[in-house]
């Protein structure tokens, strides 16, 4: 299969967890998604907290997904070749990591508070999670036509990424938003220990990611 750029593979992991290209501002970044999360914590604001953790678990899913595609298959669905100043997995640098939780915190917080309101005669929950999706994916495109974000196969792209990555980054915020306190631990509790045992496994033990 002719790939858009087969190089990003090798270049991407040649990086991949290394210290070499570290920079003092993944450090700044971290503390302000820190911040942003004890503010609403402060406040008590325990859905847009459990919305924003819910994004960044479905997150992590989808990033192990796509390091073990590049296992098996040679080739990662994206990579993330140079730009990062820490590599976590072949997808992902700590900069965009960082910015998921983030990002799930402020849509939710931009929820309308009657989660049956509908807009345009669409509910809003999912009205608003297509059009964040569509958002992002539109940002990829500039960020693959940038070196440090590669969709390596032709036949991925704004779109794929939009139905299988996106949506439902934002579905899981916002129905976690909705849910009663112990259904967003039960989620989140899942969903976090589902993520750390795959990265124990195929990270720490087999070495595959």
């Amino acid at each position: 299969m002719t790939l858009h750029n087969p190089e990003a593979t090798q270049a991407a992991l040649s990086i991949l967890r290394s210290g070499e290209p570290f920079h003092w501002s993944a450090i700044a970044l971290f503390a302000l998604a820190i911040y942003a999360y004890a503010n609403e914590i402060s406040k008590q604001n325990w859905k847009a907290v459990a919305g924003g953790l819910a994004l960044y678990m479905v997150h992590w899913s989808v990033e192990i997904g796509n390091a073990l595609i590049q296992h098996f298959t040679g080739h990662a669905l994206w990579t993330v070749p140079s730009g990062t100043s820490f590599l976590i997995l072949v997808g992902v640098g700590i900069e965009i990591s960082l910015a998921f939780p983030v990002l799930g915190l402020a849509v939710c917080k931009l929820l309308p508070e009657d989660p049956h309101q509908k807009i345009w005669g669409i509910n809003n929950r999912l009205l608003l999670a297509l059009a964040n999706a569509a958002f992002v994916s539109i940002l990829e495109i500039f960020l693959a036509k940038t070196p440090t974000f590669v969709w390596v196969y032709p036949w991925w792209g704004a779109f794929p990424v939009f139905i299988t990555v996106y949506i439902p980054f934002f579905l899981a915020a916002f129905f976690c938003y909705d849910w009663q306190p112990s259904t967003q631990r039960r989620f989140l509790g899942g969903m976090f220990i589902l993520n750390a045992a795959a990265l124990f496994l195929f990270a720490g033990v087999l070495k595959w990611i």
